[in-house]
């Protein structure tokens, strides 16, 4: 039987008042859907009030953690990426994306990760979101492009995130993933959350699972992909105001 990865791609948000009920909604949906390996965007750490939200997640789930900063030096709080592995992390790092804006970076972590078929490279990035940052995104990706054609295996690699960007733009047409056919949103205006940002468009797909081609003996095959952690609590509390992307993926020969 061939080793299948089971992957999934979230933006946490921001640090606000419903951050515990969030993340412990966020909590069960990992213990449910049992990831191997999780990307995480819009981490945050608020010194006396809010601990970095993807090392809570790791501890409380029994992950390991690589974070990467995407703070200016003179920010009051820390956010930025996060990789969860449910075995070991071999080993990671962090490159900054050309065209930041002013009040933070934007980052790509990498990561190596042991897997059942042997140790792969999963990344995860959080890109310009401005509906007229297509430029700046378009140069972003291509960074991300070079640092997975960098560490070309026999292995696929994964790439998760939050693009901020269609499935039709020039960003995402240059990495190609595959997706269910439906619409696929995970910006969408059935969650209250995003109401904040109504001079954003409504109802759009940000949020990717992107791999590796795939090859001839089912090495980097999609076996799933689907939306998760779509639905409040019996609160009416949303994990955020992304949904996540969960995704099974073949490592080896099948």
């Amino acid at each position: 039987m061939p080793t299948i990865l089971r992957v999934l791609t979230l933006n946490l948000w921001s640090a606000d008042e419903l951050m515990p009920g969030r993340l412990a909604l966020v909590e069960r949906g990992l213990r449910e859907l049992a990831p191997d390996v999780v990307g995480l965007q819009e981490v945050r750490e608020v010194p006396g009030r809010q601990p970095n939200t993807a090392r809570v997640l790791a501890q409380a789930c029994g992950y390991s953690c690589a974070f990467a900063s995407a703070a200016r030096p003179d920010h009051p709080e820390d956010f930025g990426v996060a990789i969860l592995s449910r075995r070991a992390i071999v080993e990671h790092t962090a490159v900054d994306l050309p065209r930041p804006e002013d009040s933070e970076r934007r980052v790509l972590l990498s990561a190596r990760v042991e897997t059942a078929a042997g140790p792969i490279w999963v990344h995860t990035t959080h890109l310009n979101y401005r509906l007229q940052d297509g430029p700046q995104r378009e140069e972003q990706v291509q960074t991300v492009d070079a640092a997975v054609a960098a560490r070309a295996s026999d292995r696929p690699q994964i790439v998760m995130g939050d693009f901020n960007a269609r499935p039709e733009s020039d960003e995402i047409r240059w990495l190609r993933g595959l997706h269910p056919l439906e619409s696929g949103w995970t910006w969408s205006s059935t969650n209250p959350y995003t109401d904040r940002y109504h001079f954003l468009e409504p109802d759009r797909r940000l949020d990717y699972v992107f791999v590796t081609p795939a090859r001839g003996d089912g090495r980097g095959r999609i076996h799933a992909c689907r939306i998760v952690l779509d639905r409040p609590d019996a609160n009416g509390v949303w994990a955020s105001d992304h949904f996540g992307v969960w995704a099974e993926v073949q490592l080896d020969a099948g």
